[in-house]
């Protein structure tokens, strides 16, 4: 049995379950270190189960020996998850309300007896997620690497000219050729007047000169992510645009200043808010400050203003501050940094080389 699955069993009793339905392939995928895929685990004290198609069952059964036994989906998964929750004689059984439909949780909820009930149980295995290991720290900063490298490669290949999609189609073929199993997200390649969308759909549209293209991406290396956001400008750059990008880049470093260990984390979106507001532009940065990243692009913590909890060693988020001129253009600067011992890391390194 691996370490973190055995720090769920007293999770469980402490929510007075005996039981616990996985529905994340994120989730699953952490407690297993397997890459989940069109699965399900059951958890219990008794045995935990995952139920899988025929596609992955061999896969599985080699990759999971010790930690779970694998059920062959020959029916639902709502019928099947039913009949294994009775064999195992579980009752009080947990489900993850984030992740799960209604009509999904109707097809358990029918299929189970009288004396079983579905509880809600989010946030379970999510807690543990927010604090990296070494060994994902590992894979998640060689996934920033890679997506630096993807950077410094495009800056040469974008021209008057080009189409967003053809530069999106360079780094999706480079991140590749270069150890990354895809892109972690669609690409955002956002030039001149699209740039003040903050998350603008690529498009067919020619960069043309003396206007800034921003580039937001990330890589999967091996199942972790990345997210990081560039600006490049082509001929001679406004002297607004100047301006907008000097602000964007103080309450990004205001904001990497205040994190350490013990931290509010709203006081951390304030810090790079509050300098925007002062400088005349709170009213065009409308997102909260980051998110956290691992197995997925956006996880837990979340870095906004309404934030109550506290920083801790070991996570990892973006911090990525944008101000957006409607019709005209959009900076947005986004790094990603561990929170250490003492202070913070850049994950991705010196700031916007």
């Amino acid at each position: 049995m691996n370490s973190r699955l055995k720090k769920i069993y007293p999770k469980l009793s402490q929510k007075n379950l005996n039981g616990l339905i996985l529905s994340s392939s994120a989730n699953i995928s952490y407690l297993t270190d397997y890459t989940a895929r069109d699965s399900c685990l059951l958890i219990s004290k008794k045995e935990n189960i995952y139920i899988t198609d025929s596609r992955y069952t061999q896969e599985a059964k080699e990759s999971l020996k010790g930690l779970a036994s694998i059920i062959k989906l020959k029916d639902s998964f709502s019928k099947t998850i039913a009949q294994a929750c009775a064999a195992l004689g579980l009752k009080r059984i947990g489900f993850e309300d984030r992740y799960a439909s209604f009509y999904w949780h109707n097809k358990i909820r029918n299929k189970l007896n009288n004396k079983q009930s579905l509880i809600p149980a989010y946030g379970l295995v999510e807690g543990l997620r927010q604090i990296k290991t070494p060994e994902e720290l590992v894979k998640i900063k060689k996934a920033a690497r890679i997506t630096i490298k993807a950077f410094n490669f495009i800056k040469n290949l974008i021209v008057p000219g080009i189409r967003e999609t053809e530069v999106a189609a360079e780094l999706q073929r480079f991140i590749r050729y270069n150890g990354a199993w895809s892109s972690a997200f669609d690409i955002i390649v956002a030039s001149g007047p699209n740039s003040s969308y903050p998350h603008h759909l690529t498009s067919p549209r020619k960069v043309k000169n003396n206007e800034p293209v921003l580039i937001d991406m990330g890589v999967d290396y091996m199942g972790y992510k990345s997210d990081l956001t560039r600006v490049f400008f082509l001929g001679r750059i406004g002297a607004t645009v100047k301006k907008i990008y000097a602000i964007v880049r103080e309450a990004q470093a205001r904001a990497i200043r205040k994190i350490k260990p013990g931290v509010q984390i709203s006081e951390v979106d304030s810090a790079a808010r509050q300098y925007i507001t002062q400088e005349g532009y709170g009213g065009f940065f409308g997102h909260s400050l980051g998110h956290g990243i691992g197995l997925e692009v956006h996880e837990e913590p979340r870095i906004s203003s309404k934030e109550k909890g506290r920083l801790k060693a070991g996570m990892v988020f973006t911090v990525e501050p944008g101000i957006y001129l409607p019709g005209r253009f959009g900076i947005r600067l986004e790094d990603m940094v561990l929170v250490t011992k003492e202070r913070c890391e850049v994950v991705s390194g010196s700031l916007h080389k």
